[in-house]
């Protein structure tokens, strides 16, 4: 008797990494399908509002982070980028 594989369900996640932390203080930050890691305070705080914004842009259009093209992923991480 041959067992059937579950499918399992397409999974994705955003990772921003910042790189200009210069006072030693270890920054992380995640959330159910994103982490943030490093950076200093302002640069941390951005990416953090970004994938906070951006997710909730994907709540609005009703989709899922894994149902993107990296076109339309890259419109909505531009969008949701505090100036």
């Amino acid at each position: 008797m041959s067992k059937k594989k579950k499918k399992s369900a397409p999974r994705a996640a955003l990772l921003g990494v910042g790189l200009d932390n210069a006072d030693g203080h270890k920054r992380i930050t995640t959330g159910e399908q994103f982490a943030i890691v490093g950076g200093s305070d302002e640069t941390h705080g951005r990416m953090t509002e970004t994938a906070v914004k951006t997710f909730e842009e994907l709540k609005t259009r009703r989709k899922q982070l894994h149902q993107l093209e990296p076109e339309e992923l890259a419109e909505i991480l531009h969008k949701s980028t505090p100036r």
